[in-house]
């Protein structure tokens, strides 16, 4: 396993970590949001890497980064949404005080 490899996946471990860490332990939708963003990041960085690594010529592994990419601006899209439709009725984001949301 090569020194840059090794890099790239415990830069990746490490924002995944920070991510899950953001969205369990946060009351504010938006910080839950920056740590599903986080938790992506650091999946796309593993992908990138894990690609490079075993098919250093094939340039296919930029489709999947692109398709996360894609899912990323739209999860925050709806949530921004959510979140800004949330505040003018309620005028709170706090997700504890969400409790008409339950399904």
């Amino acid at each position: 396993m090569s020194i840059e490899l090794l890099i790239a996946l415990i830069t990746g471990a490490a924002l995944f970590g920070t991510g899950i860490y953001g969205a369990l332990s946060q009351t504010n939708l938006v910080m839950i949001m920056m740590g599903v963003e986080l938790i992506l990041a650091g999946a796309m960085i593993n992908l990138v890497a894990f690609w490079r690594y075993l098919h250093p010529d094939n340039p296919a592994g930029q489709m999947f980064v692109l398709i996360i990419m894609t899912v990323m601006a739209i999860e925050m899209a709806v949530g921004f949404g959510v979140a800004i439709a949330r505040f003018r009725a309620r005028g709170s984001v706090e997700m504890e005080e969400a409790t008409e949301l339950k399904g």
